[in-house]
């Protein structure tokens, strides 16, 4: 509150100056990558929040997630960069403490291939489920929190190549979040010989935020307060569930089994104490 309280002087002077913020964002790998689209109306909404003129643009280039971290805190290409958070990219980047995804990204489904459903059928246990090779994102805060959990990860840097991996049997599951999952499934070119394990959830606390340069104190400013507005007139939520009410449906909760991980990754300032900021299912 302190911090909104303090933007309210920026936020007016910005206004009284027509000031308009244009702000670029990493472009989605293809046509066919939809997981740009929900941070992207995100960003809208809490800028339509504070009134301001805007226009968000995507990057020139396709930048995969390390470079376009690199290139934020670089102050080029881009301005803002949505990402899983751990203390070192907390310590390089200026997070904005909301998450984005309510908790949901530490909310593990698993890709496996379509010959291997039987062997799943039959881990009911986490020391079962951990002699199991996992694939993931050489530059993922998910590679360490689950190398830290003791699952023996394979990564690479090219994000196709991941499933890619996993169909030529170099893993055996690809833990996806509830909230990415659907839409590779529903790629035709990501999913081939690939199905969504039904039964296990590998659980653990953590945040995506939008993250901006270290020097964007102002940008930061701009977008928690949009952010916060929405969350206190329930246009997030409204967001929230308009594009993820689908994915609940097709979750079928009461018949997974939970994992629960710890994430010693996570930053102490976290703010999970703010119940609003996590979905409760």
């Amino acid at each position: 509150m302190r911090r909104l309280i303090t933007f309210a002087l920026i936020f007016y002077s910005v206004l009284s100056h027509g000031a308009s913020w244009q702000i670029s964002y990493p472009r989605p790998l293809s046509d066919s990558d939809l997981r740009t689209a929900y941070p992207v109306k995100l960003l809208s909404l809490a800028l339509e929040q504070t009134g301001v003129n805007y226009r968000l643009i995507p990057s020139d280039k396709i930048l995969l997630q390390g470079k376009a971290l690199k290139e934020l805190a670089a102050n080029r290409e881009v301005n803002v960069v949505w990402s899983g958070t751990n203390a070192q990219r907390e310590e390089q980047l200026l997070p904005i403490r909301i998450p984005i995804f309510k908790g949901l990204i530490g909310w593990r489904l698993l890709l496996i291939r379509d010959d291997m459903s039987e062997r799943f059928k039959y881990i009911q246990k986490s020391e079962n489920l951990l002699k199991l090779i996992a694939v993931q994102g050489h530059d993922w805060p998910d590679t360490k929190i689950l190398q830290a959990n003791g699952f023996e990860v394979e990564s690479a840097n090219d994000y196709e190549s991941l499933f890619a991996m996993l169909r030529k049997a170099q893993a055996d599951f690809f833990p996806r979040s509830l909230v990415e999952v659907w839409g590779e499934l529903a790629n035709p070119v990501l999913s081939e010989r690939l199905v969504l394990e039904p039964n296990i959830v590998i659980r653990y606390p953590t945040a995506m935020y939008f993250f901006v340069n270290k020097k964007s104190v102002p940008l930061a400013n701009l977008l928690e307060t949009g952010l916060e507005m929405a969350i206190a007139n329930g246009k997030f939520e409204e967001l929230f569930l308009q594009v993820h009410q689908e994915m609940f449906n097709k979750f079928n909760i009461k018949e997974r089994r939970f994992f629960d991980m710890e994430n010693t990754f996570l930053p102490e300032a976290t703010p999970l104490e703010r119940k609003e900021l996590w979905h409760q299912p």
